[in-house]
């Protein structure tokens, strides 16, 4: 990585700051010296198999599990792991041979596996969303109030790398006050007919049944949107209005969620006062996470990385009165120190799963709380829950609840 106090070489105004951001930042996982080794259960062998745990030098994965004997043995194959149970409840027969178990099951069972876990004794990381209604996010508070045990949620949006420069910038008083934000996550279904017939995508289980994916309300899958701001400025959504957009299709006609809608749009207010314009499509002629950070002193203008190129934009006046606007090289965070040698490679999310796995490890080993706990993933989530009530309402705006630290 290129000397990181120089890399950006900024002679527009604000480039003192804007280098600044560059720099390796607070709040990445820190390298920790200890011999501790965090034994590790890994469930769920799709997106389960994308994280580095076997690379920390203070983890080892001591049991893998998934209900299907493919996917149980891409884990194994993935973190050569010789301990394979059929389900999680057969491995939760011996917790005291774990610390720490990975949730990377179906998103409508995260909250009973993670629940399943904790009350055993062990800490979580899990994939996203952390709970999908309200009840559950109440009780993933209460459990791990109750146990005192670490819980992590996995949002890949906190450690993208442009992510990770807003972070900087935020806190080195770059933007001023960052009074608006707009958050974008598009992942279009594909081809309608191919839906209906091609039963070997993710939206069909081996059997020929319908997945969980199919007809999930955009909303119930807020957190790539929300991590960029929540993740930024630890802002909480108070208020949210919400729109939904929808059609003739068996996937909305008939679905376990009652959900009419593919796309969803929603604008919230946040406890600072602030605006976001929140938008999950499932069917556009788009693709990608991104965001826009708008501050007083300047924004931030985060693309899609490859088609176009993210941009900072100055307020400050200049003589002709024109815009100042500089395209940015946002370093590849993940190539730095801050991650352990064999976990310094790209991946998925934009080089966000190695940051993830290491921050679950070494939050355990320091004895500490990971950056997104508990009380941050369910700022991530809970308003998109809410966001679809407000859609089924024609946009009535609704209160959203707090689940921050009770008492």
């Amino acid at each position: 990585m290129e000397s990181r106090r120089e890399f950006l070489g900024h002679r527009l105004l604000d480039g003192a700051t804007l280098a600044a951001a560059a720099a390796l930042p607070a709040g990445l996982p820190a390298q920790t010296e200890s011999s501790r080794k965090i034994r590790i259960g890994v469930v769920g062998g799709g997106f389960g198999t994308y994280f580095s745990w076997h690379e920390h030098p203070n983890c080892t994965v001591a049991a893998v599990t998934d209900l299907r004997a493919d996917r149980r043995d891409k884990l194994q194959s993935t973190y050569r792991c010789d301990t394979v149970y059929n389900s999680l409840e057969e491995m939760l027969q011996r917790p005291e041979a774990l610390d720490a178990v990975a949730v990377f099951s179906g998103a409508p069972d995260h909250f009973r596996h993670v629940s399943m876990c904790m009350e055993r004794g062990l800490h979580v990381i899990s994939a996203v969303p952390a709970v999908m209604t309200l009840e559950e996010a109440d009780g993933l508070r209460d459990v791990k109030e109750r146990t005192g045990l670490r819980y992590m949620m996995a949002e890949t949006s906190y450690y993208r790398q442009p992510a990770i420069y807003a972070r900087n910038l935020h806190g080195e008083g770059g933007f001023g006050e960052i009074f608006y934000s707009e958050l974008e996550y598009y992942h279009d279904r594909g081809d309608l007919d191919a839906l209906l017939t091609n039963k070997t995508t993710r939206h069909y289980e081996p059997d020929g049944s319908r997945s969980w994916r199919w007809g999930l309300p955009p909303m119930h899958y807020p957190t790539h949107c929300l991590g960029f701001l929540v993740g930024v400025t630890r802002e909480r959504i108070e208020r949210v209005s919400c729109l939904g957009w929808g059609g003739k299709h068996e996937w909305l006609d008939d679905n376990r969620y009652d959900n009419p809608f593919w796309s969803q749009s929603a604008l919230m207010q946040t406890n600072r006062g602030h605006m976001t314009r929140c938008n999950v499509f499932w069917m556009v002629g788009g693709h990608g996470e991104r965001a826009r950070w708008y501050g007083e002193k300047g924004s931030l203008l985060m693309e899609v990385r490859g088609l176009h190129d993210d941009a900072w934009v100055s307020r400050s006046t200049v003589l002709d009165g024109r815009e100042r606007t500089e395209i940015l090289e946002i370093p590849d965070y993940w190539k730095s120190e801050m991650l352990p040698p064999l976990m310094r490679h790209g991946s998925g999310h934009d080089g966000s799963h190695p940051f993830l796995a290491a921050e679950f490890v070494n939050a355990l080993v320091d004895d500490r709380e990971p950056v997104i706990d508990v009380y941050e993933s369910l700022a991530m989530t809970v308003p998109g829950i809410v966001a679809h009530q407000s859609s089924l309402k024609n946009g009535e705006q609704l209160s959203v609840p707090s689940f921050d630290r009770s008492g």
